[in-house]
């Protein structure tokens, strides 16, 4: 055999062993994911990094008005929340909305993680509720931030189901929409588990 036939032979070799290692590796590697999954099963992607964003203080937020506030009176206590009329006006609409009439009232919080609590279903399973415009907006998913949940149209949201995010979730920034931050009560958000009621959200 020639010298140039050896080196083929060991080429082709060392080829076919590198493609276990490769496929094992595409085998271990996990989906990253994205703002396409489930809206009402999932609502909101589990985050699939750690990397977050700096914590802005409540007080930096924009200035309330005579309707900006809301408070989530909870089994476990009550959660304050300054409303974004200017950057999701039809979203806080519906809120408000909804929130007078009574809506809210006795519903649950489905869905509880480490990062984000989420509730305001009718059917109380993740799968109710109607459709509304998304909003998006500049404002960061930062800890107490309020968001809309959706699937998997972007342009398409949830009417009922809100969201409460716990940590810094970058991942959400421009994908869903961000009406309104926790100011007082993050202490109660963190005590909350599936099943506890929203008792009332009132408007003030």
């Amino acid at each position: 055999m020639t010298k140039s036939g050896i080196f083929i032979g060991i080429v082709l070799l060392g080829a076919l062993a590198m493609i276990p290692i490769f496929n094992q590796g595409e085998k271990n590697q996990k989906i990253p994911a994205t703002a396409t999954q489930s809206p009402f099963e999932t609502s909101v992607p589990t985050p699939s990094a750690t990397t977050s964003s700096p914590t802005i203080s409540p007080t930096e937020t924009t200035k309330m008005s005579l309707e900006d506030l809301a408070i989530i009176k909870t089994s476990k206590g009550d959660i304050t929340l300054t409303l974004y009329p200017t950057d999701a006006p039809k979203t806080v609409a519906n809120f408000i909305a909804k929130a007078k009439s009574g809506f809210y009232n006795n519903l649950t919080f489905h869905r509880v993680e480490d990062w984000v609590v989420q509730g305001g279903d009718p059917l109380g399973t993740g799968t109710g509720g109607g459709d509304m415009p998304t909003e998006l907006n500049d404002k960061p998913f930062i800890i107490g931030s309020l968001g809309v949940a959706r699937g998997q149209d972007i342009k398409i949201s949830n009417d009922a189901q809100f969201f409460i995010t716990k940590k810094d979730s970058v991942f959400l920034n421009g994908q869903y929409t961000n009406f309104g931050i926790v100011t007082k009560g993050m202490d109660v958000v963190e005590k909350i588990e599936v099943g506890d009621k929203i008792l009332q959200i009132s408007i003030e």
